[in-house]
Formats: structure tokens, sequence, C-alpha cells
């Protein structure tokens, strides 16, 4: 028997509806956004090594520099800082205001493909986004390049930076009023399929330790996933370096259905953490692109650290 459908169905199905839904959502991030205090200060900067790191040297052909250009793409209005021969790695250590902080911290390895590092976009701010939530920020910067021009990327280097950052935060962790055991990575594209990895070795070191430092744990707690790059292969089958098992960490997915980086990679492996019985949560938007950090714009996609944000209060992350 046909019913009619309801007037809230109705009003959802609307035009108007959805244009005032996406407006506040708009405004929302907006005032979210906005409402982030500026970063309390200079960062401390940490040397992650204390020699040549090892594995794969970066692909250096100058001194470290900024490489945009003034026709660059604008995200969110604003220009991208593209820094670039890095062959140093160190991790910026940026903490919340003392009265805010609880205890939780979060590695944040922005996006380049392997070439470049986003280091505004996907690094500064989110360590201001992550700052208000009362978590600590340390962002990394991992040597790039780690390809030749048009060659496929070597994450094996940016990998081993990532986990001797995490030893190196865990062994400063008392110092930095850090819990040991709510430490997290949020990664972006190229950055994100570092995060991705340093997940899923589950502090399995790739590399021989180097000191006292590396005698602490290097995995993860959590991972926040923005528009991952690699993960599948041609087919859209997760790689076997991704492989999970219920000792890999909660993840949280965000990815828009026509980004040219397939958002395959997040549905390949929220399945497979699907089956391991690990949790996870997906987020596939309609539209979006690829590389728009935390920056809003009037797609839904840029709305995704209020999600993220819920996500980790949920998932207990966010405990004083």
């Amino acid at each position: 028997m046909f019913e009619p459908a309801s007037h809230h169905h109705l009003l959802r199905q609307s035009p108007r509806f959805r244009m005032t839904l996406t407006l506040g959502l708009i405004t929302l991030t907006l005032l979210f956004l906005a409402a982030l205090p500026a970063l309390a200060g200079e960062a401390e900067v940490v040397t992650l090594w204390p020699g040549e790191p090892p594995g794969p040297a970066a692909l250096v052909d100058g001194k470290e520099v900024d490489r945009q250009q003034p026709d660059d793409r604008l995200v969110g209005g604003h220009t991208v800082m593209k820094l670039a021969n890095i062959a140093a790695p160190t991790m910026h250590v940026y903490l919340p205001p003392a009265d805010k902080a609880n205890g939780a911290a979060c590695l944040v390895c922005p996006g380049g493909g392997f070439s470049i590092l986003a280091w505004d976009l996907e690094g500064v701010e989110a360590a201001e986004w992550l700052n208000s939530l009362g978590v600590a920020a340390i962002i990394l910067k991992y040597r790039v390049p780690t390809r030749a021009h048009g060659a496929p990327g070597n994450w094996q280097g940016p990998v081993n930076d990532a986990q001797r950052a995490l030893s190196l935060i865990r062994s400063r962790a008392q110092e930095w009023r850090i819990d040991p055991q709510r430490i997290g990575v949020l990664g972006f594209s190229a950055g994100g399929q570092t995060a991705a990895l340093t997940a899923v070795k589950a502090g399995k070191r790739l590399y021989p330790a180097v000191d006292a430092a590396d005698e602490f744990p290097c995995g993860v707690d959590f991972a926040l996933l923005v528009y991952t790059g690699g993960v599948v292969d041609a087919d859209g089958n997760l790689q076997d370096a991704y492989a999970v098992d219920k000792a890999t960490p909660p993840m949280f997915f965000v990815h828009a259905a026509d980004d040219r980086v397939t958002c395959l990679a997040s549905v390949a492996l929220f399945t497979a953490l699907k089956k391991a019985g690990v949790p996870a949560e997906l987020h596939i938007y309609r539209s979006g692109g690829h590389g728009y950090g935390l920056r809003p714009t009037d797609e839904a996609v840029t709305h995704w650290p209020l999600r993220a944000a819920a996500w980790l209060k949920e998932s207990g992350f966010l405990k004083h």
C-alpha cells in the first residue's frame, strides 16, 4: 500500500533545505576554525637522528626551499607552503595550553606526493586544530623528495622518520605531559600513506635501533587518515604491506569520491579493519577533490574536522 512521504522526508529532499543545511555546516565549521587559538609560540624543533638517517636518503638538489609559485592553485582562498629538499628530518612540537591539555598527542604527517610537504595546509593548521582539542601536536618534517620525477614514491624513509619520531615522543612523554598510550598519527595524502603504514606496522620497527630512545615503542594508538594515497593496487585491492590484524589501532578515514587519488584506498583499508574486528569510521563524500586540508569551503567534505573531533572524543582519546 502506498504511503505518502512524511513532511520531514520531503523537507530533506527539497533544494532549499539542502542549501540551508550546507550553509549551516559551512557557518558552523567557519566558526569552529575561527575559534581555534593561534599556536602558543614557536615550536620546539627536535632533530630525529643523531647521524645519517637510516634508509633511502632524500633526493635533494639544493638547500631546503619553499617551492610555492605565484600562480599556484589557492586552497580555501590561500596559498600553500611547499617545502622541499628536506635531507635532515625533524619534528616540530606544539603543546596545548596547560589548562586545556588532556594528555593525548598526535604526530602530523603533511602530504605532498613524497616530493614536497604542504607545510601550512596539512601541518601547522592541523597542529592548531589539535591544540584546540587539548592534544599535543608534533609535525613531522620527513625526508623529501624520495622519488624521481614520474616515479612511484618511496615510503621507507618517511616511515622510518615517523617511527623514530614516535619513539622520541614517548621518550619525552613525562616532560611534555603526554600519555604514552594515547599517541596517534594524522596523515594527508602521501602523509596519509606514511601514517597508514606506521599504524599497520603496529610498532614493528623497520630500522635497527640507533640509541636509547629506540627502546621506546614506535607504534600508534589511533590514526586519522585524510585522502590517503597508495594502499591499493591498480585493481583497488589492498596491498600486502597494509595487512591488518586485531593489534592494528582504530582508524578514522576521510575521502571524496571524485578524488584523483582513489577513495578505494580508504574503503579497502576500512574493510580490512572491519573484518579484523578493529574499530574504524569511514566518511566518503560525493565531491571535494584532493588537497583541501582543514580549510572550509562549500564542499561538505571540508567539514571533516568536526566529525573527527567527535570520533576522538567518543573513542576515549580526549579524556582528562
